[in-house]
């Protein structure tokens, strides 16, 4: 019986060519999927056109209108009506698909949205007149004159208003207004010498959502300028700087330390040659390089900036351009791991600050019932020494007295061989007391110090097994009888990596078509699943192209054991094992965090402690 698929074209209907108008419409659901796809197009032309101040106006979350106004080189008369047709661009030469430098290079942005809403095109070149071209779902007037300033402005009524079916897929205007602003974002953030405006003007308002001024000075500061103003003000006081090259590749920008974090991936900002992505191999390597120090529920805070020729980068992969591709992915990877590592490192006894400052937000006091009346001054030096003096015990004749004693009953007579009292100028100065057990308290030059001594000691343990896993390899368990796994056309991609793999104790080898044989496996994972394992692997490896499945779990396994082999919550330490614990924070890298990326440590400057008790 023959079953007849209406889906299939059979030989009854010819094969006819679409109408322009109806393949202009079809390519433009590629480049123009929602309001805020159509913005990044136009504001994206607006900066290939050198603008330093770029006007964005919406209404009904871009639906009903979007308008980019923009003082940059504009476009002549006569070349109006070419600007809306499709594959028309001033940006790369015809043979040049490789040396691009533009963020558009297609020449579909304008087509595309004229073909499916009313589109007007104003602009002037510097010393001529201004004029304009409009365009209704695809079909174009005759340009006439205008007024404007030089520069460009294209004004888009009605998105979508040729192919309804579309606006029933889209969001609420409130959703469409924050893609759009979370867009203009991205781009802001890669241009900081450019000048941005953001306005809301539905039923006549004027609410005016983002704005960026221009940032002056060294591209470095002004990238980090840019990031502060769109992140927050404490980006800044928690971030590392991060500058690093290898072979052409530069990588520069600023990462979150770890215990600035975020519960979602967005505030993780990655350019590629200025052109914001979101690219599966820079996402991998950026959770990669966080790996140690965060929980698989929280995620880094990073606005990073990778430069190479245009040669070694292919933007041509997606309509959208948001996704690349790299001649050098493994370099690229690598490069990334390595100086966010180095800079996370180097950052020394950083905490965040959001840290201090929700301890010191738990400390604060509870409203008094009634106001108080607090006295007209201050009481003389005079009058705080006598007031002490008539509180203090008989005998004591200090002028003021130590909240905390490690040793409350102190030899009067120490021998001259005693080891010295830690300073208090050390970072995490010198230990006081511990807490309830758990906590340790510390006294700096300018401060306290208060230690969690289970998470700080469990990133100690932890941070020493993997260096002795570096230092003497990762310990191997031969299996008497080798086990054999069926991956079919996935077995070529393992066995292709069978060197990185050895280097963590798995060796393998091939078996015949589509099947691979297990001789050895990391004696720290005990008696694993190996075929689940190389399924891990062989999908891990099809979709980044790396493996760090294994490196995961023997990591996760060091980690298991880093945790149950620390100082446990409730055992009592005394005075030399505390000051030790802090001396060896002090020396061990990323020891602010512990291996579930809880912090480990938490200052509060005398400063903050004065405004606890009134005294600032």
């Amino acid at each position: 019986m023959n079953v007849h698929n209406r889906n299939i074209v059979g030989s009854g209907h010819a094969i006819r060519r679409l109408s322009e108008a109806t393949a202009n419409r079809i390519a433009a659901g590629e480049v123009v999927e929602r309001p805020a796809s159509a913005v990044k197009e136009l504001v994206e032309n607006a900066l290939d056109a050198q603008a330093t101040q770029i006007d964005i106006a919406i209404a009904d979350g871009g639906k009903t209108l979007i308008r980019v106004s923009d003082d940059g080189t504009g476009v002549p008369e006569d070349q109006l009506a070419l600007a809306l047709e499709r594959h028309a661009t001033s940006k790369i030469r015809e043979d040049d698909l490789v040396n691009i430098q533009n963020f558009g290079f297609r020449g579909e942005a304008l087509p595309s949205i004229a073909s499916v809403a009313r589109l007007t095109l104003t602009s002037r070149v510097a010393n001529e007149d201004a004029w304009q071209i409009a365009a209704a779902a695809g079909a174009l007037d005759v340009p006439r004159p205008a007024s404007r300033a030089p520069g460009t402005t294209v004004e888009v009524r009605d998105l979508f208003y040729a192919t309804p079916a579309r606006l029933k897929f889209l969001r609420s205007d409130r959703a469409e207004t924050q893609a759009i602003t979370d867009m203009l974002r991205r781009l802001a953030m890669a241009a900081p010498d450019v000048s941005f405006a953001l306005t809301d003007v539905s039923n006549d308002g004027q609410r005016q959502i983002f704005a960026a001024q221009a940032e002056h000075g060294d591209l470095f500061d002004a990238r980090l300028a840019r990031a502060n103003r769109i992140l927050g003000a404490s980006f800044a006081e928690n971030a590392v700087a991060i500058d690093a090259d290898r072979d052409g590749l530069r990588l520069s920008g600023h990462a979150g330390l770890p215990t600035y974090s975020r519960g979602a991936a967005v505030a993780c900002h990655v350019f590629v040659n200025g052109r914001s992505v979101r690219d599966k191999l820079l996402t991998g390597a950026l959770r990669a390089a966080y790996s140690d120090f965060l929980s698989r529920d929280r995620h880094p805070v990073a606005v990073l900036f990778l430069d190479c020729d245009p040669d070694r980068v292919d933007v041509n992969v997606h309509p959208a351009k948001a996704e690349v591709r790299f001649r050098e992915p493994g370099m690229v990877r690598g490069l990334l791991i390595s100086a966010i590592r180095h800079a996370l490192g180097e950052a020394g006894h950083r905490a965040t600050s959001t840290i201090s400052e929700g301890a010191l937000g738990a400390f604060q006091p509870e409203a008094p019932a009634s106001p108080q009346t607090w006295g007209p001054h201050r009481p003389s030096g005079t009058q705080i020494q006598a007031a002490l003096a008539a509180q203090s015990p008989a005998g004591f004749s200090e002028p003021g007295w130590t909240a905390s004693r490690i040793d409350p009953d102190p030899d009067p007579h120490p021998s001259l061989d005693a080891p010295e009292e830690p300073k208090q100028d050390l970072p995490l100065g010198a230990a006081k007391a511990q807490l309830h057990e758990t906590f340790v308290l510390a006294q700096t030059a300018d401060g306290i110090v208060l230690v969690d001594a289970h998470a700080a000691h469990e990133r100690l343990v932890y941070q020493r097994l993997k260096a002795q896993a570096a230092e003497n390899g990762i310990a191997r368990q031969a299996l008497l009888i080798p086990e054999i796994v069926q991956l079919g056309t996935d077995a070529d991609r393992v066995l292709a990596q069978s060197d990185a793999l050895a280097e963590f104790g798995l060796i393998i080898e091939p078996f015949g078509p589509g099947a691979i044989a297990v001789r050895e496996v990391p004696a720290v994972l005990g008696q694993p699943d190996a075929t689940a394992l190389l399924k891990d692997l062989a999908d891990e490896i099809a979709d980044l192209g790396t493996t760090d499945t294994l490196k995961s779990r023997i990591d996760a396994i060091l980690s298991r054991v880093a945790c149950h082999g620390s100082v446990r919550s409730g055992r009592r330490m005394n005075g030399e094992e505390m000051n030790a614990l802090l001396r060896e924070i002090e020396a061990t890298p990323h020891s602010n965090t512990c291996n579930h990326g809880r912090p480990t440590w938490v200052k509060l400057s005398l400063t903050d402690l004065e405004k606890l008790f009134g005294r600032r």
